[in-house]
């Protein structure tokens, strides 16, 4: 009797990690189609997220595609949930980050992590979709108050009017969309030397 449920708690074992093994490689492989879709996403737009280019671009199969996801209307969806957590967890992670700085340290550091901060080519792809996308209009909205909130909150620590610090808030938001929406876009590096401009502004807010 002793065999057998030795025998039976061994076997319980080996399925758990079996399927445990099984879970964190589906996760994983989930994830290479999510993130190979920014990467088509952004460089050619959401016509360039087909099925047979994405898994010829992973070296996957359209099986592979299928296992994880219904279609090409379930993948846009998770696409799109996958890029909007991603951009809210950063906003999230900054902002934790600066909680226990000095707040107008906080606000001029700023400038130097807007690389970190903002991918242009991905917003840029992202608000194009949203033209004629509900759903990535959506994640373009949601996205878009993150960051204002997050703005918002480094402003109402320096400044007690709430008003005046939406306002401030409200400036680096628009400049950052604008100078992402001009043609030809700004590069990084003239984008970066506006915003380093911007804390000079904070004693007169």
């Amino acid at each position: 009797m002793e065999l057998v449920e030795h025998f039976e708690a061994s076997t319980a074992r080996l399925e758990s990690a079996y399927h445990t093994v099984w879970y964190v490689q589906s996760m994983g492989t989930r994830d290479l189609w999510l993130g190979e879709g920014i990467v088509v996403l952004t460089d050619e737009g959401p016509a360039g997220l087909r099925i047979d280019r994405l898994a010829a671009r992973l070296g996957l199969t359209k099986g592979s595609f299928h296992h994880h996801f219904t279609g090409v209307a379930d993948y846009h969806a998770a696409l799109l949930t996958h890029i909007e957590h991603g951009q809210v967890n950063l906003l999230g992670g900054l902002s934790g980050e600066l909680a226990t700085v000095d707040p107008v340290d906080a606000l001029r550091a700023l400038p130097a992590r807007l690389d970190e901060l903002f991918d242009a080519e991905l917003d840029r792809a992202l608000r194009a979709w949203a033209i004629g996308n509900d759903a990535a209009r959506g994640v373009v909205e949601r996205v878009d108050s993150a960051r204002l909130t997050f703005l918002e909150t480094l402003w109402n620590r320096v400044v007690p009017d709430p008003t005046r610090a939406r306002a401030a808030a409200l400036l680096p938001h628009l400049l950052l969309i604008g100078a992402n929406a001009i043609r030809p876009p700004l590069d990084a590096a003239s984008r970066r030397a506006v915003f380093d401009l911007l804390p000079d502004l904070i004693p007169h807010v």
